[in-house]
């Protein structure tokens, strides 16, 4: 069976997803994302809301601006909504401004909101769904998505930025520290951890990626096959 892999915003962390994720059995990559909290395929990212903060972004306008983002980066994405909606709508005069807002999202936007009680809860919904992304649909995972880049330094930042566990302000330093991407991917883990905001483990997970060999999925499944 494939090991699921599930990207995570960083700021994330302080949720106990992540760590519901990994109990699950997905190998969760932590990295600054752009768009949505959670990317589980090439077409699909979460946007992870607290009922408050849904309700909040609904009155303030927020939610549209960060679906349109979403969707134009990843067509398939959805909304969790985490916390006890029902009850914390019944305090609120007017709730059809915001049961028009989530049907405005669901039916005119493409944007589907899905519930759940607590952190263990959207952690599962999550993992089921990259499973059948990656498993059911055979979808990849992407690392990445492709934004403008209009100078040499938005180009050396993003290509940094796509080593483990590097975000803007770490990318920045190790451009910094060492001058160059070519310099940085030639150090060594111990030439890495000296970077401020460098730790030891992440150091050598990054020289582990850039020096590790590559094996296409179609020649590891070509070794794997039984031959009849």
């Amino acid at each position: 069976m494939m090991t699921i892999r599930v990207i995570a915003d960083d700021r994330e962390q302080k949720s106990r997803v992540i760590e519901y994720l990994k109990r699950l059995g997905a190998y969760v990559i932590v990295k600054r994302l752009e768009v949505g909290d959670y990317v589980v395929s090439e077409d699909l990212a979460v946007e992870r809301k607290s009922v408050n903060d849904l309700i909040a972004s609904i009155y303030d306008g927020r939610v549209f601006e960060q679906a349109k983002r979403l969707l134009e980066e990843y067509p398939s994405s959805f909304i969790i909504v985490e916390g006890d909606f029902n009850s914390t709508i019944l305090s609120y005069e007017k709730p059809q401004v915001i049961y028009g807002a989530i049907a405005k999202l669901a039916s005119a936007w493409g944007m589907p909101i899905l519930f759940t009680p607590n952190a263990e809860h959207t952690a599962i919904l999550i993992y089921t769904i990259a499973r059948q992304e990656q498993e059911g649909k055979g979808k990849r995972i992407a690392l990445r998505r492709k934004r403008k880049l209009s100078s040499l330094k938005d180009w050396q930042l993003f290509i940094v930025e796509s080593l483990p566990g590097v975000g803007p302000v770490l990318a920045e330093r190790l451009l910094e520290h060492f001058g160059s991407v070519r310099k940085i991917f030639n150090a060594t883990s111990i030439e890495l951890a000296r970077v401020r905001g460098m730790t030891p483990s992440r150091a050598r997970e990054i020289f582990r990626v850039i020096n590790a060999s590559y094996t296409s999925r179609h020649r590891s499944e070509g070794r794997n096959a039984t031959l009849y």
